[in-house]
Parts: structure tokens; C-alpha cells; sequence
């Protein structure tokens, strides 16, 4: 059974959101690695997680949340991972974009995004909550708030070299009352990489709200990739 498994977080946010799925496959025998992705191009997220890759000492199991998982799409190439697991996240093929995701789907009007002068996009601190972490307590979704890492908007534009999830067998955990991203799209996107899809009632961060749900299916993905 595959032991290694690497944590991959999304736009505005930081590895720290994935505590509660880390001791929890901790407790169960787990060797856990969070990426801290700088948000500042696919190209440089896709390296922050190849290096994290470089170092597991056997197959892994790659996780990615939200933005993330156009990360693990591009470097879930790596030798060393035997499965994917999408939490809430974009899931594009060869040639496509992270924004083409979008396409063809309703906009979801709580998760609004301010972007800066220089092309950085911070989540707005009014709708913050709404838009991502509505089933978080009020402090948990503060300190979200409150720590989030902006991303580099251009990111979304880039396309995506190798979609790993058409070699590697895949897993996806889909939040029910996400405001991120358009259900039918999260659907969409999982159904289309042939993943098996876990459904959970939860807001966009069920990376911490769900953390025992999550933890769960890379239980699964580790035991039978």
C-alpha cells in the first residue's frame, strides 16, 4: 500500500488550511508533505510541488484543492505519483487553460475576487466567508480570510502541458454548497477525468470542514492505485 502523501493547496490560501487531513493520515500511518505553493505562475507552483515530489522516498499519492488541482494535473506527471486526488478542483486537459474550466457555466456571485494593480487577486474580505468558507466556525473562516495568499491572475490563463490524470487513476471529493465553482461544472470536470466522485455537504473550504471525509478518499486512492 502506497504510504506517501502530498498536500497541494489552492488560490488564496496557504498549506495550513489542510492541518486536520494531515493528522489525520498521520494518525493512520501516513507520511505527509504540505506544498506551500507561491501563487505566482503554474509554472512556479508546478516546481514548489515537484520538489516536494523529488524528496518522497517511494509512490505517492498527490492531492489538490481547488486551483491546486490544475497544479497536480501538470506535475502529477512526476514518477513518483501513483494516484490523484481532486478536492473541489479545476481538472483541465493537455493544451487547455484553468479559465476555459469556466466556460459554459454559471458564475457564482459570493466569490468575488479584488484584483490589485500589479495582477494579484485577493478574495473580497466582505463576501469572503459566503464565497468560500461558509461552513467554517467565524474564527476559522477570519483566519482564512485574514492569511490568505494572493494569486497571480494570470496563472489562470496558462495552459497546462501534461494532464496526468489520463495516465494515472484518479479520486475526486466535490463539495455540494461550493460558491467557488458552478456544480454542474465540478461535476462536469470529475466525470470527465474518469475520477471516483465522493459528493459531501460543504462549502468550498472542505478541505477544513471536512477533513475526515477528505481523508477518507486518499485512504481509498492509497489502497488501490
Amino acid at each position: 500500500m502506497i504510504r506517501n502523501v502530498v498536500l497541494v493547496h489552492g488560490a488564496f490560501a496557504d498549506g495550513s488550511g489542510w492541518r486536520g487531513v494531515y493528522e489525520n493520515l498521520t494518525a493512520r500511518g501516513y507520511r505527509v508533505t504540505i506544498v506551500q505553493n507561491p501563487l505566482t505562475s503554474l509554472a512556479d507552483d508546478v516546481a514548489a510541488t515537484t520538489r516536494v515530489l523529488d524528496r518522497q522516498d517511494g509512490p505517492a499519492i498527490l492531492v489538490g484543492h481547488s486551483w491546486g488541482g490544475t497544479v497536480i494535473t501538470e506535475a502529477g506527471a512526476h514518477a513518483n505519483v501513483a494516484g490523484l486526488v481532486y478536492v473541489s478542483a479545476l481538472a483541465p486537459d493537455a493544451g487547455e487553460t484553468t479559465s476555459q474550466q469556466y466556460e459554459g457555466f454559471a458564475p457564482t456571485p459570493d466569490f468575488v475576487i479584488d484584483v490589485t494593480e500589479d495582477g494579484y487577486g485577493f478574495l473580497n474580505p466582505g463576501t469572503f466567508q459566503a464565497g468560500f468558507a461558509a461552513d467554517a466556525t467565524d474564527a476559522d473562516a477570519a483566519f482564512l480570510r485574514d492569511s490568505q495568499v494572493p494569486v497571480n491572475m494570470s496563472a489562470f490563463g496558462t495552459p497546462v502541458k501534461n494532464a496526468a490524470w489520463r495516465d494515472k487513476p484518479s479520486w475526486a471529493v466535490i463539495a455540494t454548497d461550493d460558491k467557488a465553482f458552478d456544480q454542474a461544472m465540478l461535476q462536469h470536470m470529475a466525470k470527465r477525468i474518469g475520477a471516483r466522485i465522493t459528493d459531501v455537504p460543504a462549502s468550498h473550504a472542505l478541505f477544513l470542514t471536512q477533513a475526515g471525509v477528505v481523508a477518507d478518499v486518499i485512504d481509498q486512492a492509497a489502497k488501490n492505485a
